[in-house]
């Protein structure tokens, strides 16, 4: 594959960065379509992606950073090459996690607009690995089947032999993983859910997949890559969120199902008037004496005037 597309004069478009600005363009669309679906104001979310793309890329160069830290002892001008290495966690962890605060300091509903992002991230995704493939990162192991590719000129990837597409395995499950969560947050009444359900899908994916990675500089953690390693965790607090989230919803609703009472009978939740209260009776009885006790002294002196 060539990552160098075409020149527009002496400016070089190249793929990796044409999917990736592709990929950030879908994205804000996406998250603007959902927020109004969603009844969201959508005027906030371009600041939000701004927030979250310019830490997402701060945090994901961190992170490839820590996983090759014995070569940047050795050679810190390493540092200098911003536009080569990331690991997406990192990008994703500090994306999320300055959003977040923005939306704190701006008193906005902070898993609302998670719900209108998770998709629109998904979607961001596909189109990056996409810019993987053609930039030859990311490459599979190899292996000698029919759906292998074999690059011929790449300047990342190995040449001449055939390897597992990981790329494009990847960004077709991060289309259906943006598919899905699309669906559902169309559908969804419970905050936060799908940000939740973004973090199992992807980090359950992105397990599986790194078993047939290829590119060793990825780092490890024991016999786990770094990214395996952190997907242990990020699909725990993605399951845990969706439980507590869904378990809540169960609790508001049994909740609101115990308030309806008065329509089941139950003596102890049907109002006092409406029960024949005994003082209420007596009162209306006394009330009732105090009215025939004119009468019945009028009876009386009939009673004695006739005895007369």
């Amino acid at each position: 594959m060539h990552n160098e597309l075409f020149k527009i004069g002496p400016i070089t478009i190249y793929g990796y960065g044409l999917m990736i600005a592709l990929g950030i363009i879908a994205a804000y669309f996406c998250a603007v379509h959902l927020a109004k679906k969603t009844k969201l104001n959508p005027d906030p979310v371009i600041n939000i992606l701004i927030v979250g793309v310019l830490f997402g890329f701060l945090g994901s160069k961190i992170l490839y950073y820590i996983t090759i830290f014995d070569e940047v002892i050795k050679d810190p001008t390493i540092l200098l090459d911003v536009a080569n290495g990331f690991v997406v966690y990192g990008g994703i962890i500090a994306g999320i996690a300055a959003s977040a605060v923005y939306c704190k300091i701006k008193k906005l509903p902070f898993l609302g607009y998670l719900d209108c992002a998770a998709p629109a991230i998904a979607l961001a995704q596909g189109f990056g690995r996409i810019g993987c493939f053609l930039a030859g990162c990311c490459y599979g192991v190899e292996m000698d089947s029919p759906i292998s590719i074999t690059f011929k000129n790449s300047a990342i990837a190995p040449n001449n032999i055939p390897l597992f597409p990981s790329q494009l395995v990847s960004s077709g499950l991060d289309f259906i993983n943006f598919a899905l969560l699309y669906f559902i947050a169309r559908r969804n009444k419970r905050a936060g859910l799908v940000g939740a359900l973004y973090l199992g899908f992807y980090s359950v994916g992105r397990f599986v997949i790194e078993f047939f990675r290829g590119d060793i500089e990825r780092g490890s953690v024991g016999a786990l890559s770094t990214s395996q390693f952190i997907s242990i965790f990020t699909a725990a607090a993605g399951i845990a969120l969706a439980i507590f989230l869904l378990k809540t919803e169960q609790k508001e609703k049994a909740e609101g199902g115990a308030a309806p009472a008065l329509e089941t009978g139950d003596p102890e939740a049907v109002p006092a008037p409406e029960t024949g209260d005994p003082e209420s009776a007596s009162e209306a009885e006394e009330k009732g004496n105090i009215a025939e006790k004119p009468e019945n002294n009028e009876n009386t002196e009939n009673s004695e005037n006739s005895e007369e």
